[in-house]
């Protein structure tokens, strides 16, 4: 059964590739909306991953759709990506020295039945104080401005994180033993499995 990456992310379709799973991409038609709060940010990232999956079906005939969404949440608030330095050092100043939850929602619709099947990863990030100095460099790479919450934890801002509860990868973007989980449910053979 072939699967479809409804994704733009290079962070995901890299970790998918690393992991040995054939896969085709296609640019999910949706554009993010902006959200600042969210009771229930959990609910909101598999939401925007399922709207993501949706806007795909028309390309696909056979297969399982993958969309994802991941958001930065810190007391309800969600963190987008930056659009420039002064949005990307407000997320940054926010985040300092606290503790904040990186969610990612996965959906999942198989095709031609349009079965769903969708699920959330929640990992908790806690960073060091961060000076102005380090917060200035870093705005200066380009690193912050295409994440959720303006950092990459496999990148510069590795040096920010003092702890970490939970998921690894999901902070990168991708639960992979969720996404596994969620193919199996949905009838997906691991090819890996023999």
């Amino acid at each position: 059964m072939k699967l479809y990456l409804a994704s733009t992310s290079p962070r995901r379709r890299q970790l998918l590739q690393d992991l040995g799973i054939p896969f085709s991409l296609i640019k999910p038609a949706f554009f993010e909306p902006e959200i600042g709060f969210s009771q229930n940010p959990r609910r909101l990232a598999v939401t925007l991953a399922l709207l993501k999956a949706l806007s795909c079906t028309p390309k696909v005939k056979n297969g399982i759709i993958i969309g994802t969404d991941t958001i930065v949440v810190i007391r309800n608030r969600i963190l987008g990506k930056p659009a420039n330095p002064a949005a990307a050092k407000r997320m940054l100043k926010l985040l300092s020295n606290k503790t904040h939850q990186v969610i990612t929602g996965i959906a999942l619709i198989k095709m031609p039945e349009k079965r769903i099947c969708t699920g959330a990863e929640t990992t908790r990030v806690t960073f060091r104080a961060l000076s102005d100095e380090e917060i200035k460099s870093y705005i200066s790479t380009p690193e912050p401005y295409d994440k959720a919450g303006a950092y990459a934890i496999q990148g510069r801002a590795g040096l920010f994180v003092e702890r970490i509860s939970g998921c690894y990868l999901n902070v990168i973007g991708l639960p992979v033993s969720l996404l596994l989980k969620l193919l199996q449910d949905a009838g997906w053979k691991n090819p890996l499995s023999g």
